[in-house]
């Protein structure tokens, strides 16, 4: 499992829809679809506001870490 697949699986397990996301990082539902779909990358910027949207470190999603660890 990739960090990509983390993410996807966050978003499902906390009932978000693409849209919300994408609202979240200032896309468009169809533009992040293509970011979880592999087809477009996901910026390090995006990433990092993911991260924070979930309240979780970094390190979880990137596999560093089974354990979902709080930022605060």
């Amino acid at each position: 499992m990739d960090y990509l697949d983390r993410l996807i699986a966050m978003r499902i397990d906390r009932d978000f829809t693409q849209k919300e996301i994408a609202s979240v990082l200032n896309k468009s539902q169809q533009g992040y679809d293509h970011i979880e779909k592999r087809r477009a990358k996901l910026s390090i910027e995006d990433f990092m506001k993911l991260c924070e949207f979930y309240n979780v470190l970094p390190d979880y999603f990137l596999g560093y870490s089974e354990k979902i660890t709080n930022i605060r």
